[in-house]
Parts: structure tokens; sequence; C-alpha cells
């Protein structure tokens, strides 16, 4: 395509183009704008000299994070709550989505639909809102029905063995039902013949799934999966921040929290930039391992 060509088409296209450059404007803006800060990473930041001219000190400040007694804490409790994340909210909209497809009745089908993905749109505030006045141990409705068993009231918010089932939980109620479109897409597009042939052969519902539905999304699970990964360490900062409190650090604090904490709450910036550069290194090793496992196992991968 000669250049006439090219400026014939953008002229033809220029809603389009004009449209596309405002997610383009805050992706450059929001991604790739902040990478210049990082390098305060490496340096004794403060504000009066900018980062420019800052005091280059190299990885002194992640030798203090590897040094102080919160790591371990901050990378067991990242760990454990992504991996659990993970491991619940990325096959229940599989499972979701091949439900509904089965599903005969029309009418039910799109209430079903509706009501699932509805939850998605709530926000992180109102969730926790809920969750509080749910479990409260003096007038939540969990508790009081505890009571009505003879078991003595939990204080679910508080005590810190509950922050990850009570996270993960919501987490899988908020997101399901809206993840599974991208799997109800996917399936649409599977031939219709696979399962007429698959009729004829004799198969029933569970081998169909088996045998054709699984297969026919199984790049999209791949895709999703390693952009899941690629993620693996964001937490749901927000719910995670309006959950937890120091009676459940044991649990719930995780690198984002402490980033907070130290960052914006104690103004060490360097510090909390080191440990979040630190957190994003782990997530960009586990998407290129992933990656290169998927592009030998299944020859799918993101590239």
């Amino acid at each position: 395509m000669n250049r006439q060509e090219v400026w014939k088409k953008l002229r033809q296209d220029k809603v389009l183009y004009l449209l596309l450059l405002v997610p383009l404007l805050h992706i450059f803006v929001f991604r790739y704008l902040p990478i210049f800060g990082l390098s305060i990473a490496f340096k004794d930041f403060n504000i009066i000299d900018g980062i420019f001219g800052s005091k280059w000190v190299g990885f002194k400040w992640f030798q203090n994070l590897f040094a102080s007694g919160n790591f371990e804490q901050l990378l067991r409790n990242s760990l454990l709550l992504s991996f659990a994340t993970l491991l619940f909210t990325f096959p229940a909209p599989i499972v979701l989505a091949i439900s509904f497809n089965e599903l005969g009745g029309k009418l039910f089908k799109r209430f079903a639909q509706t009501v699932s993905y509805l939850p998605y749109f709530i926000s992180p505030v109102v969730v926790v809102g809920l969750m509080s006045e749910l479990l409260s141990p003096n007038s939540g409705v969990v508790n009081a029905l505890l009571g009505k068993l003879g078991i003595d009231p939990i204080f679910f918010m508080s005590e810190a063995g509950w922050f990850r089932t009570l996270y993960v939980s919501s987490e899988v109620w908020q997101t399901t039902g809206f993840m599974a479109i991208i799997y109800m897409a996917a399936i649409s597009g599977i031939a219709p013949d696979l399962y007429e042939a698959a009729d004829m052969d004799g198969a029933g519902r569970l081998r169909k799934i088996w045998h054709v539905t699984l297969p026919g999304i199984a790049p999209t699970i791949v895709i999703l999966l390693l952009m899941k990964l690629g993620n693996f360490m964001d937490v749901g900062f927000e719910k995670v921040l309006l959950m937890y409190s120091p009676a459940t650090y044991e649990t719930a604090d995780i690198f984002d929290t402490f980033v907070y904490r130290r960052g914006l709450g104690g103004m060490d910036y360097s510090f909390a930039t080191a440990t979040g550069l630190f957190k994003s290194l782990i997530a960009f090793v586990l998407v290129v391992t992933a990656n290169r496992i998927s592009r030998k196992v299944t020859s799918s991968g993101l590239w």
C-alpha cells in the first residue's frame, strides 16, 4: 500500500481513527509516561531535587526491601491471594458459559445472563459495604443464622483467617458473569456441524462439551490465562484496602497496600517504587514463562 492509499484510507475512516486516539492517549499518559518515574527506585528521591536531580543510590532500596521484616509476609500474602483468586475466578466463567450454552429456554437464559454479569458493575466500595453489613457480628444476617444454630458470632471482617476466603468469594461473585460473556462469544463461533457430527456418533452432552466445546474455545482460554498471569500480582488493590485492617495484616497485607502506606502515607517514594518494580518483575517473568510453555504445548500465545 503506497502513501496515497494510506492517506485515502485515513480520510475514509477518520472518525474511527479519532475515536481510537482516546484510548491510545490514555495508555500513553497512564502506562508509558510513568515509566520515566521508575528511575527513582534507584535514587534517593526528594521533591526539591526532583527525579533527575536526586542522588543515585543503585540497588539500595531493593536491598532494604529484601532485608525488611515485611518482605516474606508481603511476598507470601501476594502470591497466595493471587493464586487463590486465579484458581477460583478463572475456571468459573468457563463453567458458567458452558452451562448457559446448554440451557434450552431462551427467556430464562437471558434472565440468568443478565443477573450473572450485573455484579461486575457494582463498585468495590458498595461490595465491601454489603459484606460488612451481612457479616456483622451484631446485626448481620449470616451471624444471625449461625446464632440460631448455636454458633457464637464470628468477626469475619476482622479475623485474618477469613480474609482470603471473603476476598476470593466476592471476586468470584463479582466477575464470573461478566467474564463468561467472552467465552460465550467463543462458543458461538464453533461450527454447528461439529455438534451435529457428535450427535450422529451418539455423543451425549458431556462428551460434546469435552470433545467439541472445550477444544473450540481452547485458544481463547489460553490467551485469557496468559493475560491473567500478566496481572497475576495485581490483586484488587481497592477492595483489599477497603477490607483489611491492622488486625488482618497477617494475611491481607500485600505489595500494593504496603506501597500505598510507605509511598503515600510515609512519603518514602523511592522505597515504594522499588517495591512496586519488584512486583512487576515477578509478573513479567510469569507471563513470559507461561507464554513459552503455551507456545510449545498448544501453539497458541500472546506472541
